[in-house]
């Protein structure tokens, strides 16, 4: 029940921060206050007398809300009250804001009241603060703001956007978005700008850069955000706007990504100069406008590092430059050249020091080559002498500058460039240490390998290698020209598999290896099996982790008293034979296995060759991919060597200019050679029986042969030899014996029988009747040995021919 004058206390449930008493009051329908409760009194300062009574509106602190709260309820009546913020008038002026409902209580229409209910709000709550509040709030945030209209021209802008842009409020407003700043790269944050005031979609943390009016040296980064607003009223649009200054996040981003980029450019190559041009080119624009490297003298060619190397001025090597603008114009040494730094400067001081150093462009004391130690005048802007240092040891120096661009740099800048120079020094000492490993195993391969190919009368030889890469490493690629007995020559040609040190090694074993076995006279097939032994040996003895090694190998021998040529093949591509009228031969060789596989034999094939006929032995080093199969093929090749009839070493430079790629990826080698026919008239043979009174007769016919050849000096010797080789078959030969004399570089004599049995060299006593006559032609002759052949043996000498006579002069008759 309620009493007149008086409403019942009724306690509201307010929100969090709503107080927990309440207003309560009931109105008539005509608006007058019918009904006061003793919170009401309380809160608002008005008695029930003095309330009851009057106009409900001269409650209000603005009375034009009462119609509005008056009609809601109206529209709400029978569910539950909504609520709206009125501002309710103390009784001593002072403003009282409350959530209130208003409800129709049941009753005839003219007898019907309003209850009213209102829960307090308390100050500075978060339902409604004051526009004196929200101005503050906006004027103060350290995040700039603006408000822009549909034309996205400037209608109010807050002091953090004034300070951080340096452009006045006043100078703001009515300026489109955009004009302040002109140095901003602002044509894409303006697009997306309008894209929000035409579809409503809020743009989202945009980052652009650029320079602002207050700092216009340092290139800065913003983060914008946008979006749409709409004034109720009016129904005009605009645009909300707020700018963050992300530059050290931008900086530390574009830093952590130009480290990346260069950690992936650099080490590409174990070449000290293409690694320095590499650090130049990740440098540039990134970091820096101009940036040289500059190193001492051994870390560009690869030898040992040379501790201490500064004694007053620092001389260096230009190893690479780059600059935004070429030809550039702030380096005046060329890439290649000496360059030297003054002393004190701050070039020496970072390779004493081995720290870098903040400097400017005119400070850096460059004097070119060995001129004057001046410092160059035309160096100008910020700069910093970055060491390239591993281990200690200063391996040279990088300079960066700033020219294009106004913002020096910082000490940030500094930290990326030392970390970018310890990546570039430690590529640069991998480079150095390569090419200092590779020059040593190139010297190894270039001692191992013929200095001079020897002369053959009977051949007419020339060759060519040609190293691979220096990112492949050296090969074991070798050939070789060796005389034989009996006039005849061996070309050998073989190729390691691998490349390093170890293969080169491998290739001076075989290649030793091989000269031994030819003096021995071994034909191919037994020559190549018994070089496959040994290959198996050196297997056996491979330390642990050590890949064993294998090999191809082409032994040719010619005889140019026959014109035969015999040959075997270990796994290594068969020769190119050319005619003397053009016709090509790729001889089918007996397939025979790379050296080191054992189990398997090798075969000879033999061939007889026209006089003239050019032979070509190469390494698989020498046949490029066909355009067509993508292939090895020899044809290429067949091109290059013909027409045949050419100088050797013409044909020599067509192969080796007519490759794809120089240098090549593995090792080249070729050996050519056109062949030379003894004639008959330097070579005479006799077959003689066997009876001991034929040794006088043998004497007499070299004797005669002799004469005819004009080689009298030799009669003694000749004689004695040919007594002892032909008493020796005589006594311990078979079968019937045959005498050959070849006049060719040296004087050849050979005795030929049916038996195996080779003769050896022994020293007779003193009682001995025989036993001498070796140690004779030993004593007697330049070399002698024992030839195998299909049937029997041949034992052989040479002689040196006596030198031609000299040409005789004519008189001088004396002046009178």
């Amino acid at each position: 029940m309620t009493t007149p004058g008086r409403a019942d206390d009724r306690g509201v449930e307010g929100p969090d921060d709503a107080v927990d008493v309440g207003v309560v009051v009931m109105v008539d329908v005509h608006g007058v206050v019918a009904g006061w409760s003793t919170d009401s009194e309380r809160l608002l300062g008005f008695s029930a007398d003095e309330a009851v009574g009057r106009n409900a509106e001269s409650l209000l602190k603005a009375p034009e809300l009462a119609p509005k709260a008056l009609a809601m309820a109206v529209e709400h009546q029978g569910t539950a009250p909504p609520r709206c913020l009125l501002s309710l008038r103390h009784r001593d002026g002072h403003e009282l804001r409350v959530l209130a409902g208003v409800a129709r209580l049941l009753a005839p229409p003219e007898r019907a009241y309003w209850l009213v209910t209102g829960t307090p709000v308390k100050p500075w709550s978060r339902q409604e603060p004051s526009t004196a509040f929200h101005e503050d709030f906006f004027a103060q945030s350290p995040v700039a703001m603006a408000v822009l209209d549909d034309d996205l021209r400037y209608v109010w802008v807050n002091g953090a956007l004034e300070r951080g842009g340096g452009v006045p409020r006043e100078q703001a407003i009515g300026r489109r978005w955009g004009e302040l700043q002109p140095e901003l790269a602002l044509r894409t944050a303006r697009y997306r700008m309008r894209r929000v005031l035409d579809t409503g979609k809020p743009e989202i943390d945009h980052v652009y850069h650029g320079r602002v009016r207050r700092d216009p040296f340092r290139e800065r980064a913003f983060s914008m955000s946008a979006f749409r607003l709409q004034d109720t009223t009016s129904g005009k649009v605009g645009v909300g706007f707020m700018a963050l200054d992300v530059t050290d996040r931008w900086q530390a981003r574009r830093r952590l990504t130009l480290l990346n980029e260069v950690g992936a450019r650099l080490g590409r190559t174990l070449d000290p100069w293409r690694t320095a041009q590499e650090v130049c080119d990740a440098i540039v624009p990134g970091l820096a406008d101009c940036c040289t490297v500059d190193l001492w003298d051994w870390a560009v060619h690869g030898r040992d590092p040379v501790r201490d190397p500064i004694g007053g001025a620092a001389t260096l090597i230009r190893a690479g430059q780059q600059c935004v603008r070429l030809p550039c114009p702030y380096s005046v040494v060329p890439t290649g050249d000496t360059v030297r730094y003054a002393s004190p400067s701050p070039v020496v001081e970072s390779q004493t020091t081995g720290h870098a150093v903040l400097t400017s462009g005119s400070e850096i004391g460059l004097a070119r080559g060995g001129g004057p130690e001046a410092g160059s005048g035309s160096r100008t802007g910020s700069a910093m002498v970055v060491p390239l240092r591993v281990s200690g040891t200063a391996l040279g120096v990088a300079i960066l500058m700033r020219h294009e661009r106004q913002d020096p740099f910082e000490h940030d800048d500094l930290l990326l460039a030392e970390e970018i120079m310890a990546r570039g020094a430690l590529c640069l000492e991998n480079a150095r240490r390569y090419v200092h490993e590779h020059s040593i195993a190139v010297t190894l391969q270039r001692s191992l390998l013929p200095y001079r190919l020897a002369e053959e009368t009977t051949l007419d030889i020339a060759s060519r290698y040609l190293p691979a890469d220096a990112g492949d490493g050296v090969g074991g690629d070798w050939f070789d020209v060796i005389p034989l007995s009996g006039a005849r020559t061996a070309l050998v040609v073989g190729d390691v598999t691998g490349h390093g040190i170890q293969a080169a090694a491998t290739m001076g074993r075989l290649r030793t290896a091989v000269h031994t076995l030819a003096a021995m006279d071994l034909p191919p097939d037994e020559l190549l099996a018994r070089l496959d032994d040994l290959v198996l040996r050196l297997a056996e003895h491979t330390p642990p982790g050590t890949e064993s090694l294998g090999a191809t190998c082409l032994c040719l021998v010619y005889d140019p008293t026959s014109r035969r040529c015999t040959m075997a093949s270990a796994g290594h591509p068969s020769p190119v034979l050319i005619g003397p009228g053009g016709a090509v031969t790729v001889p089918e060789l007996p397939p025979g296995p790379p050296l080191g596989v054992g189990g398997l034999p090798f075969e000879n094939t033999e061939i007889e060759l026209a006089d003239g006929t050019l032979i070509a032995l190469y390494t698989d080093g020498l046949l490029h991919a066909d355009a067509d199969t993508d292939e090895p093929t020899v044809d290429r090749l067949i091109q290059d060597l013909t027409p045949a009839d050419r100088p050797l070493d013409l044909i020599c430079e067509g192969v080796i200019n007519s490759l794809p790629l120089l240098p090549p990826s593995d090792d080249v080698a070729l050996l050519i050679a056109r062949t030379q026919a003894l004639g008959t008239d330097r070579i005479v043979q006799w077959e003689l029986p066997r009876d001991p009174a034929v040794v006088s007769h043998a004497r007499a016919l070299a004797t005669e042969q002799l004469h005819a050849w004009g080689l009298d000096d030799l009669q003694m010797t000749t004689e004695l030899i040919v007594s002892e080789l032909v008493t020796n078959a005589i006594r311990y030969g078979a079968g019937s014996i045959r005498l050959r004399l070849i006049c060719h570089q040296t004087l050849i004599c050979e005795t030929s029988d049916e038996s195996s049995t080779a003769p050896h060299l022994r020293h007779a006593r003193t009682t001995d009747e025989g036993g001498r006559g070796l140690f004779l032609i030993a004593q007697l002759s330049r070399r002698w040995g024992t030839r195998p052949a299909a049937t029997g043996k041949t034992i052989w000498t040479e002689q040196e021919l006596p030198p031609a006579p000299e040409p005789a002069k004519g008189w001088e008759i004396p002046d009178v």
